[in-house]
């Protein structure tokens, strides 16, 4: 099933994710440079080894990602979420978090990222628990479970 966020589609799924298209997001985010070919295959295989996974596409470019981590019961950890420079500020990554939430919505999430970080995933409902240059930001599911009666 395909979803949309400002006219882009979203999918969710492990298999099949191109191994270039995430390489090129990385490069983009800065956190890849100079990685030997063989070591490429990587990329397609960090996704068939997590839980869930979103991919955002402009046509046949992939725009922006985020991959799940999880026990699928209790915790589930937000890895490598990240959007492409010059479609940031389009609500995109927001709405990988509510998809990726909502995988899992009374359990706890995680997401550990850098400071620059930290208002975005409160944006999100997220709380910030290490206020260091790099910390641990959490949504608690089950307090909001709890609030909401479900607990």
């Amino acid at each position: 099933m395909y979803q949309y966020v400002n006219g882009l589609v979203i999918r969710d799924g492990t298999e099949g994710v191109p191994a270039a298209q995430v390489e090129n997001l990385f490069k983009d985010a800065g956190w890849a440079r100079d990685i030997p070919s063989w070591q490429k295959e990587k990329y397609t295989l960090i996704f068939q080894n997590s839980t869930w996974a979103f991919t955002v596409w402009d046509v046949d470019r992939m725009v922006a990602m985020v991959r799940v981590i999880s026990d699928k019961i209790m915790a589930a950890n937000i890895m490598d979420l990240v959007v492409l420079s010059e479609y940031k500020g389009r609500g995109i990554g927001r709405r990988l978090v509510e998809l990726c939430v909502q995988k899992l919505p009374h359990g706890d999430w995680f997401a550990h990222t850098s400071a620059a970080n930290f208002s975005f995933y409160e944006k999100c409902g997220f709380e910030v628990k290490d206020l260091n240059e790099n910390g641990t930001c959490a949504y608690y599911g089950y307090i909001k479970a709890r609030e909401e009666g479900h607990r």
